[in-house]
């Protein structure tokens, strides 16, 4: 898709078997037979012409390579380095992503993957093999994206999905902005010294703490997403904070009723002071009663629900996907992320799947834009969802 990929592959500075363990990953592009949103000649003429004329930004995704075989997944994460899928982005047709690492299953700095040197190694590993390439860059500023379409790269907003344990010292949210962090959670499921999660069974809101960290983050012009916080933290956020919120990456709970899924006074709250929803995609979350198999069909009963609720300049996408088996990677990781207990009680049936058909990985993109035309939205509502409202977004909020 017009990107300036040289074949780059990560670590390849470096010397396997010497200076780093080699894995056997995943393919990056058609590791399953994942379905296309059939076009006619004129239908995918009109996606070449969106795509060239506006700007495509993922709100959350993980453009990581995993290992090929999923009894390896443990043993990558407590290694520490990360494989960006070069090839797979630069086929997904997106301008800019908001890069969520290995947030939640990072092991190499010991159990808690939260841990404040853990979140540091990511970044820096991650970054150290971005500065090798010219394909990707890390953004630090709104218009990165709108550059990144001029040029022909990728850029790539570095998200936190929760703040790592820094304790009572917000300096160190000075720090994570400085290493390039760009958008931060304030709860990743789990409760913690700031707010409530979605996870936890009583939502206890916004501490005092989390009060001054809205503040901070405000000031630095870092975005918060409330993507894995509680409904009632949500709420106190989206009332706190001077600037726009977001959610990065969730569902409509009207539609599927797990804690994962936002409702809908959570999420017309959020539009009514200016913010976006991402919708995501990460296996067996955006389902519906009626679309019970998790496909891009599901997802996108998810967006028009949203979209209708809170107005086209309000959704848009973060499918949360990633490179590899993401369905073995919940199991492998489920006391990680929280997975059982982010879950309400008495979901109702639903048809397990081995990946989510139509949106299975980052390079899979497009197809949101193909649905798009397919189901007759103008060219200024699909300018709008693909990256548009994230743009305008990033430019009240991210200085």
């Amino acid at each position: 898709m017009r990107k300036k990929y040289t074949g780059y592959s990560s670590y390849s500075y470096l010397e396997a078997g010497r200076d780093y363990k080699p894995f056997r990953l995943a393919r990056q592009l058609g590791r399953v037979e994942s379905s296309i949103v059939p076009l006619s000649k004129a239908e995918e003429e009109r996606v070449e012409e969106i795509l060239e004329k506006n700007i495509a930004i993922s709100f959350h995704d993980h453009g990581i390579v995993f290992p090929e075989d999923p009894g390896e997944f443990l043993e990558y994460s407590r290694r520490g380095r990360m494989w960006i899928a070069y090839e797979g982005l630069a086929a997904s047709g997106l301008d800019a992503y908001f890069e969520g690492l290995m947030d939640g299953i990072a092991l190499s700095d010991g159990p808690d993957p939260w841990s404040w040197s853990s979140v540091v190694r990511q970044i820096g590993l991650f970054a150290s093999d971005i500065d090798h390439q010219d394909l990707l860059f890390i953004a630090r500023r709104a218009e990165d994206a709108v550059k990144a379409h001029r040029e022909g790269r990728i850029a790539v907003y570095l998200h936190l999905e929760g703040p790592p344990r820094i304790g009572l010292d917000l300096d160190r949210v000075d720090v994570l902005y400085g290493l390039g962090a760009r958008c931060m959670g304030i709860a990743y499921s789990r409760g913690n010294e700031f707010a409530g999660g979605l996870a936890d069974k009583k939502d206890n809101g916004l501490t005092d703490l989390g009060y001054e960290l809205v503040d901070r983050m405000n000031k630095l012009g870092m975005l918060i997403d409330l993507a894995h916080a509680g409904d009632k933290t949500s709420l106190e956020v989206i009332e706190a904070s001077r600037r726009p919120v977001a959610i990065t990456h969730a569902g409509a709970r009207a539609l599927w009723p797990s804690r994962r899924m936002k409702p809908d006074e959570v999420i017309q709250a959020l539009a009514e002071k200016n913010g976006v929803f991402g919708v995501e995609a990460s296996p067996h979350t955006t389902l519906t009663k009626d679309n019970p198999r998790h496909t891009l069909e599901s997802i996108m009963k998810h967006f028009e629900y949203i979209a209708e609720l809170a107005g086209i300049r309000h959704v848009a996408f973060g499918p949360d996907t990633l490179f590899g088996d993401h369905v073995a990677l919940h199991k492998v990781f489920a006391g990680e992320l929280s997975i059982h207990a982010a879950a309400k009680e008495n979901l109702p049936p639903y048809r397990e799947v081995s990946f989510v058909d139509g949106l299975e990985n980052p390079s899979q993109f497009t197809n949101i834009v193909r649905w798009l035309v397919k189901h007759g939205y103008s060219d200024q509502e699909i300018s709008l969802v693909i990256g548009g409202n994230i743009e305008r977004l990033l430019r009240e909020t991210i200085i």
